[in-house]
């Protein structure tokens, strides 16, 4: 089961939307997830098409009695197939107060306590935060073992980024346990210059912590919130949904510790690797790279790129090391993944995307 905070202390940023839209394309691709409002505004509970206060019981009943005195199950809501929420609500602002008198330890642990005491088996524990670091925020970080930072592309946020690192590694440190931390760039206008650029700094300033996912401007994920349903189910074919799609393959293609293992069994060691040239040409791009099921959905990893131009156009030279055998593969073209223009040879996927197929004979 992976735990995921998505943590920023800056509103506005997509926290909620990212949370509910991630854990509905997790859903549809057969994943059980589980949301957890842990925000007192309840807007993800809304976003799911709960209403807060029509609920006689929320996450406060839990979090406020001693550990294991109430299960988490008791306040669990099935909100669609694959996909169940525990709510929020106002009250659940009350409870750095009502737990004022505990050690600190003891006040930070309850979610990680009633998660670990989960009967049900979850694939993935999505918990939406306040835009906050208090109480609510550190029993967040203290049940996950990773952390997803929804990150719109403004120069503030950029600032405050750097910041809000510093005080999760601190949080880190403070509550005992290592965290992997990544950035989802979100609210992409790709048609500004300024975006665009704030995209290149993001991604030059925090390199291998940046998802190649961007998630872009769509007002139909707003809409969908306003529906209680995930954009996914909403609006499949809204560029909120094709980004949080893509962002859900990423996101389950990279666990924070890898399972691979790149050594090479018996078999591959008896066939020799072939080099394989692949290009990508394009007048706009701003960077290209290649991911595949060859190096684990890993862009451009173990693969040695050449970049030339010819007048206008840039050309990307993508130089692989394969076996023969047939490999399904991707271009993240400026933070957007997509199939290679230039090879008519593609399967779909189960989400809906489109993988191009290389054939090493």
């Amino acid at each position: 089961m992976r735990v995921i905070a998505i943590v920023n202390q800056k509103g506005g940023c997509g926290k909620t939307t990212s949370t509910v839209n991630l854990g509905g394309a997790l859903a549809a691709d057969g994943s059980s997830v589980l949301v957890v409002d842990l925000d007192p505004q309840a807007h993800a509970t809304l976003a799911l098409g709960i209403d807060p206060e029509e609920l006689d019981q929320n996450l406060y009943e839990i979090l406020v009695e001693p550990p294991g005195a109430r299960r988490i199950e008791d306040v669990i809501l099935n909100v669609s197939s694959n996909l169940d929420l525990a709510p929020s609500s106002i009250v659940l602002s009350a409870l750095e107060q009502k737990l004022a008198s505990e050690r600190h330890e003891e006040r930070t642990e309850r979610l990680a306590a009633a998660l670990d005491g989960l009967t049900s088996h979850y694939d993935y524990v999505l918990i939406d935060c306040p835009p906050n670091v208090g109480l609510l925020t550190f029993n967040a970080l203290r049940a996950a073992s990773e952390v997803v930072i929804p990150l719109e592309m403004s120069f503030f946020a950029v600032d405050g980024v750097q910041k809000l690192l510093e005080t999760v590694a601190l949080l880190s440190d403070r509550i005992g346990h290592d965290l992997s931390v990544r950035i989802l760039p979100t609210l992409y206008d790709g048609r500004t210059r300024y975006a665009r650029r704030t995209l290149g700094e993001v991604r030059e300033l925090f390199k291998d912590l940046c998802f190649d996912s961007v998630i872009r401007l769509n007002v139909k994920l707003r809409e969908a919130a306003h529906s209680g349903v995930p954009i996914s189910k909403y609006a499949p074919s809204a560029n909120g949904a094709r980004d949080y799609a893509a962002f859900a393959i990423e996101l389950d293609a990279s666990p924070p510790t890898t399972l691979r293992n790149d050594i090479p069994n018996e078999k591959t060691q008896q066939i020799s690797a072939r080099e394989v040239v692949v290009r990508y040409r394009d007048a706009e791009a701003g960077e290209v790279r290649i991911a595949g099921d060859f190096n684990g959905w890993i862009p451009d990893k173990g693969v040695r790129s050449i970049i030339e131009s010819e007048g206008e156009t840039r050309i990307w030279t993508k130089i692989l090391q394969l076996p023969p055998g047939t490999y399904h593969y991707r271009y993240v073209v400026d933070g957007e993944w997509s199939r290679d223009p230039n090879n008519a040879d593609w399967v779909p996927t189960s989400t809906g995307q489109e993988n191009s197929v290389l054939v090493v004979r």
